[in-house]
């Protein structure tokens, strides 16, 4: 289940990563009333969101303020009210009015809109949780506090806890009343990840962000920050972590649902074709996407076989799995080396940017490990605006020939250099920079995957494989979580078609197929908006032809900002036709 705070909030890595707050103006001067009156609904929704969600804005980016938005029921009632009316004021305006930049404003939040009503008619915030995911996780910051104002409001923050917890736990007992819960298999060893802060003393990661403080902070008011910080953690929220900790293994944990399809929840087959929509805001049935599957997956096994007749290999593809899985020279001994191995991929990327961009951001990002306390359960990797984090925990689960796609991906050119563009990108609406869409952006991270096969990333047969077994998983996906949800299939069915398709680590695997059980339809959309990515500049290619310019072309797709899939088709539609139009070259 989504966790419909977080996804509100932006505060997931790869959404967070692309806040980039600021006054909303519109990219031009509006050109028509209709354009005035659609600026009017879009600014006073922005300034009610950063209200309503506990943000404030500073400079270019969106930073969390002295406390955390409200979660109960209640609230989530009248901000249904508020988004309704919204929506129902856009959609009385003629689009025909409207000029072509302000038609895909109203597209945006339209259909952003109607993903957040659609997750509180079906009560989604009574699961704030999964897998991958959870509200406890967002009390730490990963991002750098960088003023004496920061780390006040990030000890108003510890010191909200409590009630925010209160909140978050009832609508986990109204959810538990009714069935609507994670399925109980997916939540094994997450006390683990409360547990790690419920802690008094030193050791609790939430006194982190004050190990190493700004310099412009003075000593002294380094050590008043410090010593409030530990007394409020130590009193109030330590013991909210704990309190959080009893009710999840005593309570929530035994009363979690043992069924693990979507379907199997209350009106479950129809929250799952939401959620489709949701995350690849295409309307595709669970039929039509499983069978896109099957033939994807079809046709990346036979590019991997191939690739492993490359490798001069002569036993059987399962045969090569476990060669992969097992043999050393594939695997870090270290951390540092694997953090050493991603940060050289993405050094040499740089050296590329200039032939796949014509702007490029100023900000950068580091490459970080993820943290102690969430690593045992969480991905491979993840990336954000100020950091692409990479899992070192267990290395042996860990590849080298994944990292290359791995860090094309989270970091470069994907999520960490598409959050820069995006905070950077050509003046739009504030809520354009806020708004993210699962489709595009995960759609482009996969793309930024294949695209390092155009530019001589992949050195060897087997850093290939890994992009192929990347890719494959991907497409697995597909098959996976429409079988999980809608097909009847068992998480060892699961497990077992992802092991005999792709070279994953068997830790990888089961974390992910947990991920889709207790994520409906997040993961079809990384698939889908690849392949209407590359659908896209095939046909641009094909029409251009000598004229294509593939700098262009990524300018185009990424400057537009995150947008729906069938909005994103449509500007880049115009775009050809646009380059087409052009005289000859």
């Amino acid at each position: 289940m989504k966790h419909l705070a977080t996804a509100l909030a932006l505060t997931s890595a790869v959404a967070a990563a692309l806040l980039a707050g600021g006054t909303s103006t519109a990219a031009t001067v509006a050109a028509s009333p209709a354009d005035r009156q659609l600026k009017a609904i879009y600014d006073a929704e922005w300034q009610w969101r950063k209200k309503e969600f506990a943000q404030i804005v500073d400079g270019l980016r969106s930073k969390g303020d002295d406390h955390f938005p409200a979660v109960t029921a209640a609230a989530w009632t009248r901000r249904r009210a508020y988004w309704q009316n919204v929506v129902d004021q856009i959609a009385k305006i003629p689009a025909a009015t409207l000029s072509a930049e302000e038609r895909l404003n109203a597209a945006v939040l339209t259909e952003s809109l109607r993903a957040n009503i659609a997750s509180i008619d079906y009560r989604t915030y009574e699961a704030p949780l999964n897998s991958d995911s959870y509200f406890w996780g967002e009390v730490k910051p990963y991002a750098a506090l960088e003023s004496a104002a920061d780390y006040r409001r990030y000890i108003g923050r510890l010191k909200d806890v409590p009630r925010w917890f209160d909140e978050h736990i009832a609508n986990m007992r109204a959810g538990l009343q009714r069935g609507y819960t994670p399925p109980r298999v997916t939540l094994n060893g997450r006390d683990a990840t409360i547990a790690a802060f419920a802690v008094n003393g030193a050791a609790n990661p939430l006194n982190d962000p004050f190990k190493a403080m700004p310099a412009s902070i003075p000593a002294a008011e380094q050590a008043i920050l410090r010593a409030e910080a530990a007394a409020v953690i130590d009193a109030e929220t330590a013991p909210a972590y704990r309190k959080l900790l009893a009710f999840f293994r005593d309570t929530y944990l035994p009363g979690t649902r043992e069924t693990i399809a979507a379907a199997a929840l209350p009106d479950g087959k129809a929250f799952y074709r939401s959620q489709i929509r949701e995350y690849t805001t295409l309307d595709l049935t669970p039929e039509e996407i499983h069978a896109i599957g099957l033939k994807e997956v079809a046709r990346i096994d036979a590019d991997m076989k191939a690739t492993i007749a490359q490798t001069g290999f002569k036993g059987s593809f399962a045969e090569f799995l476990s060669f992969l899985r097992s043999d050393p020279q594939f695997y870090a001994r270290t951390p540092e080396e694997l953090l050493g191995f991603s940060a050289y991929v993405a050094k040499r990327m740089d050296a590329r940017l200039k032939d796949i961009f014509t702007v490029l951001p100023r900000y950068r990002f580091t490459i970080q490990p993820v943290p102690d306390a969430i690593a045992p359960v969480y991905t491979s990797g993840r990336g954000g605006l100020s950091a692409c984090l990479m899992n070192t925990y267990d290395l042996k689960s860990r590849p080298l020939y994944n990292l290359v796609s791995l860090t094309l991906h989270e970091c470069v050119p994907g999520h960490s250099h598409q959050a820069a563009m995006a905070l950077e990108a050509p003046d739009r609406p504030a809520f354009r920079r806020e708004t993210y869409f699962s489709g595009y952006g995960e759609g482009w991270g996969l793309y930024s995957e294949w695209l390092g096969t155009k530019l001589g990333m992949y050195r060897t047969p087997y850093e290939e494989f890994g992009r192929e077994t990347f890719e494959m998983w991907r497409a697995c996906r597909l098959v996976i979580d429409t079988g999980l949800h809608n097909e009847g299939w068992t998480r060892q069915q699961a497990i077992d078609y992802l092991a005999s398709h792709t070279a994953l680590a068997r830790l990888d695997i089961e974390i992910e197929v947990d991920r889709y059980i207790s994520w409906p339809g997040q993961a079809l959309a990384y698939k889908l908006g690849e392949m209407k990515m590359r659908a896209l500049r095939g046909k641009a290619e094909a029409e251009l032809g000598d004229h294509f310019d593939q700098r262009r072309f990524h300018d185009a797709l990424l400057n537009m900002g995150s947008v729906p899939l069938p909005a994103m088709q449509s500007e880049m539609l115009a775009w050809i036709a646009a380059e087409k139009a052009k005289p000859a070259r």
